[in-house]
């Protein structure tokens, strides 16, 4: 059986098969991320639960989030969470909106949302390069301390997690070349390529648990 990216099925487990099973209630098949992930799923749910615990108490909408990871994800070059995401924020918000953010291109954004998506796109493209200017910038658009600490982490756990998935292999699932928003499709031109279906191997089930 092949694998998923550049690694091989792992082992059955129940928390990996609590994975797919709530892929397939969520979404109606198992993502490519989830198989990989399934190497360590209680890393992926922890990696997730801070996520959860840096937006939740900051009152972060899933248009805030969608932008977040938009920006990030898209400065990365990681096209499985741009495509994820950038799907969430047409939801949102609208498809060219989101297909925009994509791009880097921000107008259709308030002056809260375009301070946000600009610092997700410097924390991703160079960290080390940041300075108390653009920390100010944040502030002057609305920002306490406390919200540009959250955002920060929150988008570098994003950053995180994309990596483990590009640096393996896990392409984008197959599904998102016809439930993505058209707009959105074309404005993620990088990263790794939408998976065939063909190539898209079944996940360790119960039933071949060794």
């Amino acid at each position: 059986m092949s694998g998923i990216g550049f690694l091989g099925v792992p082992e059955f487990s129940l928390q990996g098969q609590r994975l797919f099973d709530d892929d397939i209630a969520e979404v109606g098949y198992v993502m490519n991320a989830s198989r990989l992930w399934a190497y360590q799923p209680g890393t992926l749910n922890g990696l997730f639960d801070l996520m959860r615990d840096a937006t939740t108490d900051h009152k972060l909408d899933v248009r805030q989030r969608g932008i977040l990871v938009a920006a990030c994800a898209s400065t990365l070059g990681d096209s499985y969470c741009s495509l994820s995401w950038g799907s969430k924020l047409a939801a949102a918000s609208d498809a060219p909106t989101a297909a925009a953010v994509l791009r880097g291109d921000d107008d259709g954004l308030t002056t809260r949302e375009r301070a946000m998506a600009g610092w997700a796109r410097k924390v991703a493209g160079d960290p080390n390069a940041t300075n108390a200017a653009d920390v100010e910038q944040l502030r002057e658009a609305g920002y306490s301390d406390v919200e540009v600490f959250a955002i920060t982490v929150f988008v570098a756990l994003r950053l995180a997690f994309s990596t483990v998935n590009d640096a393996l292999g896990a392409c984008p699932d197959a599904a998102f070349g016809c439930t993505a928003p058209d707009a959105v499709l074309e404005a993620v031109t990088f990263g790794r390529p939408i998976a065939a279906d063909a190539s898209e191997p079944s996940p360790p089930s119960a039933s071949t648990k060794p």
